[in-house]
């Protein structure tokens, strides 16, 4: 399993996809991936994943917003 530093992950602003996975959001947003883990668990995190077949995405789009300062 590679680790953050080892992976190069698209500038958020060059993303084409609709959701990344839990280990892009994490980078873009600072965080460690178990904090997203958390967050999608809870359900008290400033984002809400979508998922698919047991697995984590989480919408780009919602992630532009945080790191904006947009409210929702």
């Amino acid at each position: 399993m590679q680790t953050a530093a080892n992976q190069n992950f698209t500038p958020l602003a060059q993303e084409t996809r609709s959701a990344i996975p839990t280990d892009a959001a994490a980078h873009h947003l600072n965080r460690k991936d178990q904090t997203l883990r958390a967050w999608a668990c809870l359900e008290n995190g400033p984002i809400r994943p979508i998922r698919i077949n047991g697995r984590l995405a989480w919408p780009v789009a919602e992630i532009r917003k945080l790191l904006d300062g947009v409210a929702k």
